[in-house]
């Protein structure tokens, strides 16, 4: 284990982590709520540094990031653990798993780098699970990976608090972010009893630092569904991160503890055309009787400076559309 990063020791032995807005205050011997954050003897440990519970190639798109060096391949790494307890979600054998009951292997930074550079990868995908209760590993990593040339990219919850967030951003290329509701009261009762506005912050913050930037909702029937819920996240992304950004509507099917009916092909029809009429670029993922997760794309290369802040409209990495 290697002694974490944002925390604060407390009395008897006890400690604050703040790394998320959960800010959890751990009790010697305990770990956080994400499970990958101990405290040992009043000091706290990255239980899962250079745990690695699943190593692969994935087309970039899998992401998804379709607007992001189109028909490249990533490698993809992931460990245990989140610090959302989503009752839908769809990685739930690893992301609700404590170390040590899933099968993992120790990777170091530097043979992460070696594997991206064998098989060809334009870099390294934080996924799977969520990478920022990983945050030492991925920022040692991530500093190595731009080091050697090559790109870093977030799969995340985006629910991070901003000092952490603001370290790691400058080693990052591009994130997905999972916005699961634009309301608050659907993270409280859904999502574990945490809040939108972080979420929020960290598209916010990620666009602004000239990341690229492409975000992901989870459509669910009767909770996060309806026209005026999808009408007020367009509105939100058209006024804070600009109509360029692309969104994918993912199609839910029962999964951990929501037994709901899959999401039907209506919704996601109408929620597509809603969508369409306000932002450029709108997908359907998980449904490919409809093929609407086609990439729609512009003629030009965009190659904006990570050094400069540019509006949202400008913010895109070296990516050839087409």
């Amino acid at each position: 284990m290697k002694e974490a990063m944002y925390y604060t020791p407390k009395e008897n032995d006890r400690v604050t982590c703040h790394i998320c807005p959960r800010e959890c205050v751990i009790n010697e011997g305990k770990t956080g709520i994400c499970r990958g954050r101990e405290n040992h003897r009043g000091k706290l440990y990255a239980k899962t540094y250079g745990e690695c519970s699943s190593i692969a190639m994935d087309p970039i798109e899998k992401k998804p990031l379709y607007h992001f060096y189109p028909g490249s391949k990533i490698l993809s790494i992931g460990t245990v653990g989140c610090n959302l307890k989503c009752q839908f979600c769809q990685n739930w054998h690893i992301s609700q798993a404590s170390p040590g009951s899933v099968s993992t292997q120790n990777v170091s930074s530097e043979e992460i780098v070696k594997y991206a550079k064998k098989y060809n990868s334009i870099g390294v995908a934080y996924t799977y699970n969520e990478p920022f209760i990983w945050y030492e590993y991925v920022l040692d990593t991530a500093k190595m990976v731009k080091e050697a040339g090559l790109k870093n990219v977030l799969v995340t919850n985006g629910y991070v608090n901003e000092q952490p967030l603001l370290e790691l951003l400058p080693y990052i290329d591009a994130l997905n972010i999972d916005i699961k509701s634009i309301e608050d009261g659907f993270y409280q009762e859904v999502c574990g009893g945490v809040r939108l506005n972080p979420v929020l912050n960290t598209i916010r913050l990620a666009k602004k630092n000239g990341c690229w930037v492409e975000l992901t909702n989870l459509v669910i029937p009767t909770l996060n569904d309806s026209f005026q819920q999808i009408n007020n996240l367009i509105s939100w992304i058209l006024e804070e991160v600009g109509d360029s950004t692309p969104l994918h509507f993912s199609r839910y099917f029962p999964n951990y503890k929501m037994n709901l009916e899959p999401t039907p092909i209506a919704t996601l029809k109408q929620i597509y055309h809603q969508a369409s009429e306000r932002l450029k670029y709108v997908y359907i993922g998980n449904a490919p009787e409809i093929n609407m997760d086609n990439t729609r794309c512009s003629s030009f290369y965009w190659r904006p400076s990570k050094q400069v802040h540019q509006s949202p409209e400008h913010q895109s990495p070296d990516t050839v559309r087409n």
